[in-house]
């Protein structure tokens, strides 16, 4: 009796020592998946700042000078590096290794496209390489967006999730847009006329309404139009005469027209005025001349402020003979 007795009573000893240790590994796995959450979330709400600081003055700059402006955005793009190496360094449990893989390349992509963007903004505010510098920040807007599709397709719910496996409630990540839902950033035209609006920058746009219009097409004289085959005589060098017309309200200075052939390098002209309400023209001498049936192109820039540009561009089919 004295022996089954022991026996029990060692069990027993044995059985609360391994609720014990299994509710400390509980209570220590609980707490690592609650942290680590919670360290997310921090950085995913400063985060949330960050952005609506950057959009907010590329929205509307106010006073800042393009060098105050180009400041700024260095420290957003600072600020992004200091969220991606802290999430490289979470402590991650291992339920959450698959959520944190996605959640460093979301951070990745988020450094990666805010460190080009200030790279690239000096020049997207000057005049030479303006308008390349311009359409490569409207292409790491996009980048940015393709983060903020990641995070909310993968990282969020992934997270989530294991938080509501383990009994975890109360601290579920929040969501992370970093580019806000006007789908107007992905376009360059948007980007380059929020530009023009920072105080000192080339071309900056003056109060009212601004806008152009290709107002006609011709090749040595031949009227081109876009829904039919133009033929036109042979030259040595045959001229493409673009006419302008300024549909705003202010005198709009150094429009560049751009004219490509079967889509291969760009040959451009320059307007150096037009006045609201009227039309200017630029020749564009075509080298070398083209032969037979080619494609042309024809684009007209968009100013600063000018937020419509769909009558800026059209596309001709010209039979050189």
């Amino acid at each position: 009796m004295r022996r089954a007795l022991a026996l029990g009573g060692g069990l027993l000893i044995l059985i609360l020592i391994v609720l014990g240790v299994r509710g400390c590994l509980n209570a220590r796995k609980e707490r690592a998946l609650t942290d680590y959450a919670r360290n997310v979330t921090q950085i995913v709400e400063e985060t949330a700042q960050t952005s609506e600081g950057f959009f907010a003055k590329l929205s509307n700059p106010g006073t800042l000078s393009v060098t105050e402006f180009v400041t700024e955005v260095d420290a957003d793009r600072s600020a992004m590096d200091n969220y991606a190496t802290r999430v490289d360094a979470l402590d991650t449990p291992g339920d959450m290794q698959d959520a944190q893989t996605a959640l460093e390349l979301v951070y990745e992509l988020r450094s990666s496209a805010m460190a080009k963007i200030a790279d690239r903004m000096s020049t997207a505010l000057g005049n030479v390489g303006a308008e390349k510098a311009t359409a490569q920040i409207a292409n790491q807007i996009r980048t940015l967006m393709a983060s903020d599709v990641l995070y909310a397709t993968v990282v969020r719910p992934d997270i989530n999730a294991t938080l509501a496996d383990n009994g975890i409630e109360g601290d579920d990540v929040p969501k992370s847009v970093f580019v806000p839902e006007e789908t107007r950033w992905l376009d360059q035209t948007a980007v380059s006329a929020a530009l023009g609006s920072v105080s000192g920058a080339t071309g900056t746009a003056t109060p009212g309404v601004h806008g152009l219009g290709l107002f006609s097409t011709s090749v040595s004289g031949t009227e081109l139009t876009p829904d039919s085959v133009t033929s036109v005589s042979g030259e040595e060098t045959p001229e493409v005469e673009v006419q302008v017309q300024n549909q705003g309200e202010s005198t709009e200075n150094g429009i560049t027209v751009s004219v490509t052939v079967n889509g291969h390098n760009p040959l451009q002209g320059t307007i150096s005025s037009i006045e609201a309400g009227e039309t200017e023209t630029v020749a564009i001498p075509l080298t070398p001349a083209p032969s037979g049936r080619v494609t042309l192109e024809v684009d007209v820039q968009p100013v600063p402020g000018e937020r419509v540009a769909d009558n800026n561009k059209a596309s001709y089919t010209v039979n050189f003979q």
